[in-house]
């Protein structure tokens, strides 16, 4: 037997009849004897202590129990029961350093505790070196924003195909979680294509630059199939709108009201002819500079002509399509740009492209 002898004849009283100071007192003493000798232990006596402590640490301070979870996490033979009871505690102070360190604690365990304790747990348990699929769909299921972000930069983290896609639809709303998505190696081609489609310009512009230069092409591959074959725009027929918008100018009715129109019934070719007309720049042009991968060539036709943000707004709009929708944030941001716009600048630039 290796426990202290001092200890053993007063032991079996403390357990069953001690007070809860006599039992803290003797949980900190039996806790440093396993700590300093758990190296040369044999499994029956990891198992003695077990017995022992899962009835004596209880009773200690919560400051006593969070160090001795702290200095368990690291130990590979750790007692289990204590190590268990110890990470069911609502205190994360005492549960955390288990719930992201310790070998000996289970997967059935984790998932157990990631279903009913509370983000503070999820988040520990998200610095994991290892996270399994079945374990991250109760995370990305109850976790909130910091706890998806934590276990999305989690490179030994794996996902589900059904956990990616909650995760790709909450990055929609949080430009974090999309670059910490958007680098991971283990993200699909059909993932990644959502994860971008959801994305606002700045986000897509910003992941470029962190990814690492393989996955650049996957982002340029991702983004031509978001934005279509360059032949849609070259297949457009422009004519009948043309035709519709002189017979507008004759009328007197071409103006900003019919623009608006135009753009809110998504009719592509007749807004841009309409915007043709009013500016004066070729419908080629202005169809090849709309159609960009930037909102800021609608922001300088609108102020060159003096038109307002909501006409501005209808026809970005109109060029996301409506079978998507474009991000709120994207929005704001053309909408204090178009603010910030002057129109002597606006008016020099569609000057220049009259040019081409």
């Amino acid at each position: 037997m290796i426990t202290s002898p001092s200890l053993i004849p007063e032991l079996d009283d403390i357990v069953s009849r001690g007070d809860p100071k006599r039992r803290a007192d003797a949980a900190r003493r039996v806790s440093e004897l396993f700590l300093q000798g758990a190296a040369g232990f044999h499994p029956d006596h990891v198992d003695l202590f077990d017995g022992v402590l899962i009835s004596l640490v209880p009773h200690a301070e919560i400051a006593e129990r969070a160090e001795l979870a702290e200095r368990l996490s690291a130990l590979a033979n750790a007692p289990r029961n204590l190590v268990g009871q110890l990470a069911h505690e609502d205190e994360i102070a005492i549960a955390g350093p288990l719930l992201r360190h310790s070998p000996v604690i289970d997967e059935k365990m984790l998932i157990e505790i990631a279903s009913v304790k509370g983000q503070g747990h999820l988040l520990a348990m998200a610095e994991r070196p290892t996270l399994s699929t079945d374990l991250t769909d109760v995370m990305v299921a109850r976790g909130d924003r910091a706890v998806v972000r934590r276990a999305a930069g989690n490179a030994g983290a794996a996902f589900s195909d059904s956990g990616y896609s909650t995760l790709v639809k909450r990055a929609s709303q949080d430009g974090v979680l999309t670059i910490r998505l958007g680098q991971r190696d283990d993200l699909s081609p059909a993932h990644l294509k959502d994860l971008l489609s959801g994305s606002i310009d700045v986000v897509r512009r910003r992941l470029f630059t962190v990814v690492k230069p393989e996955r650049r092409a996957a982002i340029k591959q991702a983004m031509a199939v978001i934005s279509g074959p360059s032949e849609r725009e070259e297949r457009r027929d422009f004519l009948p709108a043309q035709r519709t918008v002189m017979k507008l100018h004759r009328e007197g009715m071409l103006g900003e009201g019919a623009l608006l129109n135009f753009a809110r019934a998504f009719k592509y070719e007749e807004s841009i002819a309409a915007l043709s007309a009013m500016t004066g720049v070729k419908i080629e042009t202005l169809n090849r500079l709309i159609s960009g991968d930037r909102y800021d060539p609608i922001l300088i036709a609108g102020k060159a002509v003096d038109i307002e943000w909501a006409t501005v707004r209808a026809l970005i709009l109109l060029r996301v399509d409506p079978n998507r929708t474009a991000s709120p944030a994207d929005i704001e941001a053309a909408r204090v740009n178009f603010a910030r716009l002057m129109p002597a600048t606006a008016q020099r630039v569609v000057a220049f492209w009259k040019t081409r």
